[in-house]
């Protein structure tokens, strides 16, 4: 078996059956095949392997696979960019447009990599900065998305964007996603912005919960440099977001400028993955909804 990665880590949730049953699998299966394995301390699968400290996983890989939701995938991706460590995704979630291996294909996929039959795709990465009134920033890169958003429920925003250094709008709502075309199909869908090719450089802005209908989502560039600026008004609470997780407050005359990072995440997908054919399934598209309702009207029976 040729293999061009020697030392592979696996993470996943150690305390959720449906990912450690595969992650057990994985690692056995590894371990027969000549791999160094290597796994944050906790996962006990049976089969040895060496224990890393999960932040230093990707400075020892030469692959990451993750196995769960695109939670799991979005938190290895923010692991293994900083090494350009590839990354493949097994999915035990609900969704899943980023982990595209279903348990039932794992070994056979994974014997396929293993051997050099896979496909490579390099994926956008954003760079976000929290730019603080006393010069201090906070920054993160992201796979999917940066959001603005509120604080305190039912309170709105007021914010300023410019784009590559010409103003834009002044919008009111609940805040606002900068989104990959990775994450347009996350919490940017979801606020009725528009799927984009994973190929594709560029971004897209999507304002949430805009008070003014006017107020529509933009695609842009990635090479443009987004500038968002919080203004005054009255208990003005807001946080950051990087792939969903907070990197911290931003207060009134703060700034949040999000830029195309240097960095990109290496996605490794097995033969003939086909982002269209994830998207006929996730969302169901394709499916005569005639034949649908008829099934619902007659309890499934023909």
């Amino acid at each position: 078996m040729k293999n061009e990665f020697n030392t592979i880590a696996i993470l996943g949730r150690d305390d959720d059956p449906r990912v450690t049953e595969p992650m057990a699998l994985l690692a056995a299966y590894l371990a027969e095949a000549g791999c160094d394995v290597i796994a944050a301390p906790g996962f006990s699968p049976g089969t040895p392997l060496r224990e890393v400290a999960e932040a230093e996983l990707a400075d020892e890989a030469d692959l990451m696979i993750a196995v769960g939701g695109d939670g799991t995938m979005l938190y290895a991706a923010s692991l293994a960019q900083r090494r350009a460590v590839p990354l493949l995704g097994v999915n035990r979630g609900r969704l899943g447009f980023l982990a595209d291996i279903t348990p039932d294909e794992m070994l056979q996929s994974l014997g396929r990599v293993l051997d050099g039959n896979y496909e490579r795709e390099s994926r956008l990465l954003l760079s976000a900065s929290i730019v603080y009134q006393n010069g201090k920033t906070q920054s993160a890169v992201a796979l999917n998305d940066v959001v603005l958003q509120r604080r305190e429920p039912g309170r709105m925003l007021d914010f300023r964007t410019c784009i590559a250094d010409r103003y834009v709008n002044t919008h009111s709502g609940d805040g606002l996603i900068v989104a990959t075309p990775t994450g347009s199909t996350a919490y940017s869908l979801s606020c009725g912005g528009p799927i984009m090719e994973p190929a594709l450089d560029a971004v897209v802005i999507v304002p949430i919960c805009p008070h003014t209908l006017s107020d529509r989502p933009i695609v842009i560039p990635a090479d443009q440099q987004i500038e968002v600026t919080l203004l005054e008004r009255a208990d003005t609470r807001a946080e950051v977001t990087i792939d969903g997780q907070s990197i911290g407050e931003i207060s009134v005359g703060d700034r949040l400028l999000i830029s195309r990072s240097e960095q990109r995440i290496t996605l490794l997908h097995p033969p003939g993955y086909d982002y269209y054919e994830i998207l006929r399934s996730k969302l169901h598209w394709g499916l005569d909804g005639r034949i649908r309702h008829s099934e619902a009207d007659t309890g499934g029976q023909s």
